[in-house]
């Protein structure tokens, strides 16, 4: 017998959203809406910040790699959500399921150490300020995101080639909108001991940690806010944290949700409700955040504008 996949099944049926089919309309009118949101709320946040001089500095530069990570992340289960939706095929064949884990976990904890990233800057900005030039040089911010790209690659990677081994050879009925790996990992006949453990250890490693570094890094940030209780110093350090804050809370508060709080074992709708806020929701709002947040994102946005007018 010719082992060329470990797999039984050459596909799998993506049951898709809880809703019903009179519905199927407005919700893909509604989810439509969202993803080219997200699609040109992040696009216009990379072209400000390249276009405008002052917005070249390691924040920013951080938040065009984060605006990437959204786009890039959206579009790995929204297209064929979308596709799903609208057509009476929902089937998705083994190997694309595959490579939709591998994007969707690379970006996941890609998201996860960018904001990290971000709030080390921001730290350094309160709490060092003399020596934020010295310490947030380029080369610095270049490692943080090149150390981010390939943990969250490794760790994606041996998800996916410990997810390979398994085999499906009984239902191939996902209740999802998307390969989930913990779904899968229910549906596979082999045993997922090793899986589930390799989930525990890298969920700490690019979920538990960075986590806890932002929770140490606003930590220090508001006790340094305190040893010098002015209004000044509040309003500079809401400035500048205050949209990052908000992007961060809503990015752990959903994945706080979904694995701190799982549903039942009979019912699956609040982890596709959950996973919709944190693949659509999340990266749709992180723009509209920043903009309306951000005071520097809202001058280079009227610079171009009022650039734009002068052209025409």
């Amino acid at each position: 017998m010719r082992r060329e996949n470990q797999s039984c099944v050459s596909e799998f049926l993506l049951l898709g959203l809880p809703i019903w089919p009179e519905q199927q309309g407005v919700f893909f009118a509604l989810f439509l809406g969202m993803y080219l949101t997200t699609l040109l709320g992040n696009l216009l946040i990379i072209l400000l910040i390249r276009l405008d001089p002052h917005l070249h500095t390691p924040m920013y530069f951080f938040l065009s790699h984060l605006a990437f990570t959204d786009i890039m992340f959206s579009s790995v289960t929204a297209p064929k959500m979308l596709l799903n939706m609208q057509t009476q095929n929902h089937s998705i064949s083994y190997a694309g399921c595959i490579s939709q884990v591998y994007f969707f976990l690379l970006l996941g904890c890609l998201d996860s150490f960018l904001l990290t990233s971000m709030a080390y800057d921001r730290y350094v900005a309160i709490c060092h300020p003399l020596h934020y030039i010295t310490i947030m040089n380029q080369s610095l911010c270049l490692l943080l995101v090149i150390m981010s790209w390939t943990l969250s690659s490794a760790s994606a990677l041996l998800h996916t080639l410990l997810l390979a081994h398994l085999s499906f050879c009984g239902d191939n009925t996902l209740p999802h909108f998307f390969c989930d790996l913990s779904t899968l990992l229910k549906l596979s006949s082999s045993d997922t001991t090793v899986n589930e453990l390799f989930i525990l250890t890298v969920g700490v490693m690019v979920i538990t940690l960075p986590f806890v570094c932002i929770l140490v890094s606003y930590g220090h940030i508001g006790a340094s806010i305190l040893r010098v209780p002015s209004t000044k110093c509040i309003c500079k350090a809401l400035s500048t944290c205050g949209s990052h804050l908000s992007v961060v809370s809503l990015y752990y508060g959903t994945i706080i949700g979904l694995y701190f709080f799982p549903s039942s074992s009979n019912s699956n709708d609040k982890d596709v409700i959950v996973a919709i806020l944190y693949t659509l929701v999340t990266p749709m709002l992180n723009p509209f955040i920043y903009s309306l947040r951000n005071q520097d994102m809202k001058g280079a946005l009227l610079q171009v504008l009022s650039l734009k007018d002068i052209s025409l």
